[in-house]
């Protein structure tokens, strides 16, 4: 089984920045998309951001320009570096990877527990 370890959360001011990591734990054979979604209280999940195993990326209109997902392969590591912070990012952040544990295994989606982001003064 794979689990995802999150960190970097917390609460910062406005205008300010917050960088997410998030690894997966295990020995996988491949690690496809990684990414995080986002859920503010009383609103639907919202991918935020995802990469590609080669680094292709794609954000939600939300947060670009701002944001930036990078990943480190030999790590099993995705990255959330989060700019210009406002209120409206508040919100429990959770990672996901789309992972292939063996040579010709079904691939299948893990989650992170999720980590709490809170913009506030």
């Amino acid at each position: 089984q794979v689990s995802l370890v999150e960190s970097g959360g917390g609460l910062v001011q406005p205008g300010g920045s917050l960088r997410l990591s998030c690894a997966a734990s295990e020995t996988i054979f491949i690690v496809y998309d990684m990414g995080w979604y986002r859920q503010a209280p009383g609103k639907q999940r919202e991918l935020v951001a995802r990469i590609s195993r080669i680094s292709i990326t794609d954000y939600s209109d939300s947060v670009k320009g701002r944001f930036t997902i990078s990943r480190d392969n030999a790590k099993r590591t995705v990255y959330l570096q989060m700019n210009s912070l406002n209120a409206e990012d508040t919100a429990v952040y959770s990672c996901y990877a789309r992972v292939q544990l063996r040579a010709g295994s079904t691939p299948s989606d893990y989650w992170g527990q999720g980590t709490q982001v809170t913009v506030s003064s």
